[in-house]
């Protein structure tokens, strides 16, 4: 009876078997809640609504008002110094009225009345010969040639974006990664369970043999 009992416990091996499949099952499933609340679900409603559109430039221009941005030299060195404000006014395929063209989401939450932030430098004059090399760049080089950009009617009908920083690779690596995790741990549990399952058939086809 007592051999009986042993047989259907889990050695010691089973037994880390079972938690490290359970650690990857609750690992996996907390990320996925985690990234869903705090990550997943802000990008999807970002882009729900969005779209791309061909954008032609109408106007570059600077404003007289300057920000303020935070540089860093070192350790604990930080300072605070300003840019002068870019303003690319762009019209969509999608749309006649003129709309504010930002480099990306980061930036348009960062400052949304200017399109470009430039690196913050510790000089004001550097900080103004990036944003006016910017200037140059988008009348100049880019001028009326068409460009694609990207727009969200619900959230910001009146800006566009260069690029987009949630992409769809990023969400579905943001998706991928906790669910293969949580698939691995489901996977060891279902083969250790398997694996005793058969050790205890083949013990008991052994006593068979035996009586």
């Amino acid at each position: 009876m007592a051999r009986s009992r042993a047989s259907y416990e889990y050695t010691e091996a089973e037994d880390k078997s079972m938690r490290l499949g359970f650690l990857l099952i609750a690992a996996g499933l907390l990320s996925l809640l985690g990234l869903g609340c705090c990550w997943l679900r802000p990008a999807l409603q970002e882009r729900g609504g969005g779209g791309s559109a061909n954008c032609t430039v109408l106007a570059v221009r600077q404003l007289g008002e300057r920000f303020a941005c935070t540089f860093s030299c070192g350790a604990a060195c930080r300072g605070t110094a300003r840019y002068p404000c870019l303003q690319v006014l762009v019209r969509t395929s999608r749309s006649s009225a003129p709309a504010l063209l930002h480099e990306d989401e980061r930036q348009l939450r960062i400052n949304p009345k200017c399109s470009y932030i430039p690196p913050c430098a510790r000089d004001d004059q550097e900080n103004s010969e990036n944003v006016t090399y910017k200037q140059k760049y988008w009348k100049e080089k880019v001028g009326s040639q068409p460009f694609t950009c990207y727009f969200n009617q619900h959230l910001r009908p009146d800006d566009v974006m260069l690029k987009r920083t949630h992409d769809e690779t990023v969400l579905l690596h943001c998706f991928l990664w906790p669910l293969v995790t949580f698939l691995v741990g489901v996977l060891i549990v279902v083969l250790t369970i398997c694996a005793k399952s058969l050790a205890i058939r083949a013990e008991a086809i052994k006593k068979k043999k035996h009586l």
